[in-house]
């Protein structure tokens, strides 16, 4: 079945990007926000509204869901939702960052409705969702993939199929790992920067093309300096991801002391008022009046 008309689930912060590159594809995309006022500029460009996840999910080709948590992953396809409104054979994509074992729930369900489901969480952030060069993470059954993949390479530039049910977002963990990680060091390079007196424009053209390079540096180690704490992916969602990630990791009996510190300074941030900023905000624990 060749992909034409979307449906949308979630216009946040990367969904509005995704779509809006979805559209210039030439997909038609009908879209659904729990806030209707944060689809209104879409609406505008051309998406066309629906009331619901199961309305957004009627009709369409492919149903697309990017939301915040798993609970609310579980509730759009299973709380009369997209699986009992998607039509027989559509697609099912679940870009949002959730559990594995969520995910195969869904395969299995799907399956059972003569639906295709997959997972395919993203990395890249704002930025990526703008410039529709996301990496995207793909498991579930590969030729499902395969039909998708104009779908996938109007939203990314790194497009990698996984493997079965679940991979993908196993695969977004393991990025979400190194992540955690990273943000660390990032603020503490530039911290350390910043106090030693140094020009820090002039020490970030001497490491981010070094050993010590990386997409956190390049891009939020800017922000950081610029104190832009605006989100591009926001501290609550990562705490989210922290969550599913330590929980994974103990399931498989593996210790991960860097990502349990990351979560535990993210948490502090979190009690201070910063769950809604970006995940560059982690920059403010190391500040010095």
């Amino acid at each position: 079945m060749a992909v034409r008309t979307i449906g949308f689930i979630g216009t946040g912060v990367m969904g509005k990007g995704m779509i809006r590159n979805l559209m210039k594809a030439g997909f038609t995309l009908q879209v659904y926000n729990r806030t209707k006022s944060k689809a209104d500029d879409l609406i505008s460009e051309g998406a066309i509204w629906k009331a619901s996840p199961s309305e957004a999910a009627e009709g369409a080709d492919a149903v697309i869901t990017m939301v915040g948590y798993p609970k609310d992953v579980s509730a759009v396809y299973f709380d009369d939702g997209i699986l009992d409104h998607a039509k027989t054979g559509a697609y099912l994509i679940d870009m949002t960052t959730s559990s594995p074992q969520l995910a195969v729930k869904i395969y299995k369900a799907a399956k059972e409705k003569g639906l295709h489901a997959l997972d395919a969480p993203v990395s890249g952030g704002d930025i990526g969702a703008q410039n529709g060069t996301l990496s995207i993470m793909i498991g579930g059954d590969q030729a499902d993939a395969e039909v998708l993949a104009p779908v996938f390479q109007a939203m990314g530039k790194k497009i990698v199929y996984q493997g079965q049910a679940g991979a993908g977002q196993h695969t977004k963990m393991a990025n979400q790992i190194a992540i955690a990680s990273n943000m660390i060091g990032v603020a503490e390079a530039l911290s350390y920067a910043k106090h030693a007196g140094l020009d820090t424009d002039k020490v970030m053209e001497s490491i981010e093309t070094g050993a010590a390079g990386s997409w956190s540096l390049t891009n939020l180690g800017r922000r950081m300096l610029k104190g832009d704490f605006e989100p591009g992916f926001y501290i609550k969602h990562l705490i989210k991801d922290e969550r599913i990630a330590l929980e994974s990791a103990e399931a498989m009996g593996l210790d991960t002391p860097g990502l349990a510190l990351s979560k535990k300074i993210y948490d502090e941030l979190a009690e201070q008022g910063e769950e809604n900023s970006g995940t560059q905000a982690i920059y403010k624990k190391y500040w010095k009046e």
